[in-house]
């Protein structure tokens, strides 16, 4: 899942995004509206968590131009404003989630699995393909019955690959939505990454490299 943090309190901004990044989330972090707008013009993300008192363009106008692009990313509102008035406007701009501060990040977390999967077609309680069982609620793999230990971003990959159920899966479309904005497009993290997940899950390999066009689970 990606998620886009558009907060102006450059601490708070930066403390989520590197909690979200320990739960195996992509995260970019835009510092006011019209720094969000770009990124959510050039990158697609799942969820957008947003403050709504943002500078240089607010966080009401960058929700409505969310909305009026028929984008499918998800708008958790993140404000200081606890008013019942307050999460009623907002949620009334098309946020789909209120959430004010200050908050528990367990509850953020939750909140933004929630809409991730309302932002794209629901992931069975368990992926399942070629032997291979992930189940991303408890963050465990099996390989045949046995347990395999995966890396954060080995885990992402793995769990893109399960989600294409067997079609190819570009290492752009991987990079884009393992990793965050920071990623050099040019690096070869995917095939490295990629490297480590088929040491991981053993023979006989499951993971194909289609030449020129990217990977699948055969």
């Amino acid at each position: 899942m990606r998620v886009l943090i558009a907060e102006d309190e450059r601490m708070l901004a930066d403390s989520i995004a590197e909690g979200l990044r320990a739960e195996a989330l992509a995260v970019d972090v835009a510092y006011d509206g019209d720094a969000a707008l770009e990124l959510l013009g050039v990158n697609d993300y799942d969820v957008l968590v947003l403050d709504r008192d943002l500078p240089v363009v607010h966080g009401d106008d960058v929700c409505r131009a969310v909305v009026e692009s028929g984008a499918h990313v998800r708008v958790l509102m993140l404000t200081a404003a606890a008013a019942v008035r307050a999460r009623v406007e907002g949620l009334g701009l098309g946020a789909d989630d209120y959430l004010t501060k200050p908050f528990a990040f367990e509850e953020l977390v939750a909140r933004i699995h929630a809409l991730g999967r309302r932002a794209r077609p629901a992931d069975p309680p368990a992926l399942q393909r070629a032997g291979i069982r992930l189940d991303p609620a408890r963050r465990e793999v099996y390989r045949d019955g046995r347990y395999v230990h995966l890396a954060r971003k080995e885990f992402g990959l793995l769990a893109e690959l399960l989600r294409a159920d067997g079609a190819v899966v570009s290492a752009e479309r991987l990079l884009e939505k393992v990793w965050d904005e920071h990623t050099d497009p040019f690096t070869n993290t995917v095939r490295v990454t990629m490297m480590k997940l088929r040491r991981k899950l053993g023979d006989p390999p499951v993971v194909e490299t289609v030449q020129g066009v990217g990977y699948r689970i055969t």
